[in-house]
Formats: C-alpha cells, sequence, structure tokens
C-alpha cells in the first residue's frame, strides 16, 4: 500500500504530517512512503532527507492523490489555488484519510459530504478519545502543548512592559500579572510558559480538577463558584453553563481583570462553540496596554471583540486581542515532530502485516472515523 504525504496548502501552514524518522517506521511497516515536492519545507526538512529515509518524492499533488491509498494530511483538505479545485476533488473512492478534520465546524460540513460522496475512509484526529492507551496518538493534546507556548510568548512579545520581576539602578519593576482562562492542556502549558517568563499567573477554570491542576504549577487560582455536576461533562471537558452560571463566571472575571496584563483565553466546549467570557463592556476594565490572546478562536473566541486570524489594537479600550488562529503552525518544526510521531503511532496502530485494518468496535477507531462506505459516521456531526 502507498501512503502518501502531501504538500500542507492552508495560508501559513507549515507543518507536515511525516518525518524522515516516521518515514522510515512506515518502510519498515511494509508501506511505500511517497512525499509531495516541498512538502517538508516549511518545517526544514528537504526532499533529500526524505528519499534518505526511503521515500518516492512526486512532483504534482494530483499525482500523489492519484497512486496513494492512504493520504496523511494536518489539516482538512482545502481549496488548492494552483490547480483550481478541492483537494476532496484529488481524492478517490476506497482512500483513506487521516488528518484534523473538525467535522463539528460549520465551515467543514461540505468537505465532509464531498468525502462520503467519493467513498473516503476518513477519520479524524481530534476524535483521538484522551484515554491511556491512545495517548501516543493523541495530536489534539500534542498540537495543544504546542499552541499554549506559543500563544503566551505572542502575547508577552505584545505587551510593552517586562513579564519578570526587575532591578534596575533607577528602581524595581513589578512582574507582569497573568491570568489564564481554562486550565486544558493548552492553558497548563501556557501557565508554565507564563511562570517561566517570570510573570505571576492566576488561573480560572470551571472544572475542580482543572484548577487544581492549575494550582500545581504555582498558579493562584480564582473561584468561579461553579458546581462541579454543572461544569464538567463526560471525558473531563467542560459543558455549557446555563446563562445565570455564565453570567456569575463573567462577575467573578470582571474583579480579576483590572489587576491584569495579559489574559489567555482557551475555555472550550466540545463540538460547541465557545463561551462568551470576556463581553465588549468588560473590555474596559483592563488596564491600557494589557493584551488578550484568545486561542479559543477556532470555536468563536471568548472574547467578544476577538477578529478571527487578526491581532487588532482597540484604541478605545487600550487593549490588544491576539485572534490569531492555527497557532501550533507558527512553531512547525515542534510541532511537526510531535503530530508525526502521533500519526505513525495511529498509523502503526491500525497495521496488520503491512496493511490497514479498521476495527469499528474499537474506542480508538469508532471515536476517530468520520466517513466510510459513503456515509457520515463521526458522532459530532450534525444533520441539517
Amino acid at each position: 500500500m502507498i501512503i502518501g504525504i502531501p504538500r500542507e496548502i492552508m495560508h501559513d501552514e507549515n507543518r507536515v504530517a511525516a518525518i524522515p524518522e516516521t518515514v522510515q517506521e512506515m518502510v519498515a511497516s511494509g508501506y511505500q512512503v511517497h512525499v509531495e515536492t516541498g512538502a517538508g519545507k516549511g518545517s526544514h526538512i528537504s526532499d533529500e532527507q526524505y528519499q534518505a529515509a526511503g521515500a518516492a518524492i512526486q512532483p504534482s499533488a494530483a499525482g500523489l492523490y492519484r497512486i496513494s491509498d492512504i493520504i496523511l494530511k494536518v489539516k482538512e483538505p482545502q481549496f488548492n489555488e494552483d490547480l483550481q479545485c478541492p483537494e476532496t476533488d484529488l481524492m478517490h473512492e476506497g482512500q483513506v484519510l487521516i488528518a484534523f478534520l473538525h467535522p463539528a465546524s460549520p465551515g467543514n460540513r461540505q468537505m465532509v459530504h464531498d468525502l462520503a460522496k467519493r467513498g473516503v475512509t476518513s477519520l479524524t484526529l481530534d476524535g483521538i478519545p484522551r484515554i491511556s492507551r491512545a495517548q501516543q496518538m493523541d495530536a489534539l493534546t500534542s498540537m495543544s502543548t504546542c499552541a499554549g507556548y506559543k500563544a503566551m510568548l505572542m502575547a508577552a512579545n505584545e505587551l510593552g512592559k517586562f513579564a519578570p520581576q526587575i532591578f534596575s539602578a533607577v528602581g524595581m519593576i513589578r512582574p507582569a500579572q497573568a491570568l489564564v482562562i481554562g486550565a486544558g492542556v493548552a492553558g497548563l502549558q501556557a501557565i508554565a510558559t507564563a511562570k517561566r517568563l517570570g510573570a505571576v499567573v492566576h488561573a480560572a477554570d470551571i472544572r475542580p480538577d482543572a484548577a487544581e491542576q492549575a494550582r500545581s504549577l504555582g498558579a493562584k487560582s480564582i473561584d468561579l463558584g461553579i458546581p462541579a455536576d454543572l461544569a464538567v461533562g463526560s471525558g473531563g471537558y467542560a459543558r455549557h453553563l446555563p446563562e445565570n452560571w455564565l453570567k456569575q463566571e463573567q462577575e467573578i472575571l470582571k474583579t480579576a481583570l483590572p489587576n491584569m496584563d495579559i489574559v489567555f483565553c482557551s475555555a472550550l466546549v466540545p463540538s460547541s462553540r465557545a463561551p462568551i467570557l470576556i463581553t465588549a463592556e468588560m473590555l474596559d476594565l483592563l488596564q491600557p496596554g494589557s493584551v488578550i490572546v484568545d486561542l479559543s478562536i477556532d470555536q468563536g473566541g471568548n472574547c467578544a471583540l476577538t477578529a478571527p486570524g487578526q491581532t487588532i489594537r482597540h484604541h478605545d479600550h487600550g487593549v490588544t486581542i491576539i485572534g490569531i488562529k492555527n497557532v501550533p503552525g507558527l512553531l512547525p518544526a515542534s510541532a511537526t515532530w510531535m503530530f508525526a510521531r502521533n500519526v505513525s503511532h495511529l498509523l502503526r496502530y491500525m497495521t496488520d502485516q503491512g496493511r490497514m485494518t479498521l476495527d469499528r468496535q474499537d474506542d480508538i477507531i469508532r471515536s476517530a472515523l468520520t466517513t466510510i462506505n459513503g456515509e457520515i459516521v463521526h458522532a459530532a456531526f450534525r444533520t441539517e
């Protein structure tokens, strides 16, 4: 069977789905591997390195898709400007696609329908369950780690003051105050990064266990007063709060915002729009020069005025709001190193004697499987 590794075509996407080490593993497992010319350039991997690992180089995306039995990608199929067609048009019946498909996203509905119509068997990496035996395949956790680290650096870079406490001949400068809202994987990495930078870190999460993890990293926890039975859903993820409890959360955050220099937002609810935790009116509470980095923007954002894909400086409020999407793509070398290994572990898990097998009774496969035999089977996909 032939595995194809295409060049990612999404704007500013520098990751790639395989590195030379994982190519060697795939070849050793009995697969042939073909890599599109220049696929690794953004992650500083040359075609020659892939060839040395045992891959063949394909000069065109169309040729790669045509000959491949399995396609490994980072992002969901996009519109190919060079070929003037969606990448789904390059795919064929029986082909297997493994990528971040985000089938619950409204913007991806047509793409998922097109995969089903073409008879493509697709698995979405954001569907890998967070269970112990799937940890090595959990690309979502890996990318959240990258995003939490990089996004906090972006916030510190926009801040017009030192992050750590500084002693100088003319006096002492107090350390920056950072608030992390949402202490999931990205939030915990943001806390650790802000601590390394020397900031004083505060954390808020409606889930008791997440709040405890934040405290274990040295953050000062802000008690949001939400009952655990309302806050925690299946798998330990946060739940959507009733309107009155959401208002309470906003009121408590209002008391914290005036003291903050950096506000890091990563509060998400699976398969749903992110809750608005910072309203437009609440921005007036922040000090001039403060920075909000809204990592939840892919699901609408936690701040009401975050602009998708943009960094906005609101002069009326004196606040900078970072809504950059695809933050892991800004850390391509490390993100690719982690992502490629996650995918390699998943592929190995599904490989038996050099061929891919799909056990639909298996928890991992069932959670990730999106389309098969012309049908859309992912639980997060909602029909109209």
